[in-house]
């Protein structure tokens, strides 16, 4: 199992943080795991989407994904591999969940991420190696872009 946690300071508050990322579309300017939306469904508090995913440091093409971005209080959002009979190869493959814990501060909230990715045994041995060397380096630039993306948004709505 590979895990990364991440903490950035931003200027935004939670629910402001959440609705970017339930919105799925802006979500995936920041982070470029997300290759190619192929479509995204939202109904309140819930976002299941497919996607082409691009995993930092793997070769070729991946099956595509569909996932659920799921609001679970006014602080926590939570991501997963939606339910079978979708994915059925990713479901053999690996196991993911993400989560954002938005914690208010006076002139913002730090976000808190958890990332975790297992990969089934037969696999095991050639890409969490790999994993490993790449995806902190790669969640950590998406909280910055996350960060940066956040900081115009409240800008723009000063003026």
């Amino acid at each position: 199992m590979v895990e990364v946690t991440v903490e950035e300071a931003m200027n935004c508050t939670p629910d402001d943080f959440i609705e970017f990322v339930l919105d799925v579309h802006r979500y995936a300017e920041v982070d470029h795991k997300i290759a190619a939306i192929v479509w995204a469904r939202r109904q309140g508090d819930l976002t299941d989407f497919k996607f082409k995913p691009a995993l930092p440091g793997l070769p070729g093409p991946a099956p595509k994904m569909v996932m659920r971005v799921h609001r679970v209080s006014d602080t926590r959002i939570e991501m997963s591999l939606t339910p079978l009979p979708h994915n059925k190869l990713n479901h053999r493959l690996m196991t993911f969940t993400s989560s954002f814990d938005c914690t208010p501060t006076e002139g913002g909230t730090v976000i808190r991420s958890v990332t975790s990715i297992g990969v089934a045994p037969v696999a095991r041995w050639l890409l969490e190696p790999i994993l490993r060397r790449n995806l902190p380096a790669d969640i950590e630039a998406e909280m910055k872009r996350a960060k940066a993306y956040m900081q115009r948004q409240t800008e723009q709505r000063r003026h």
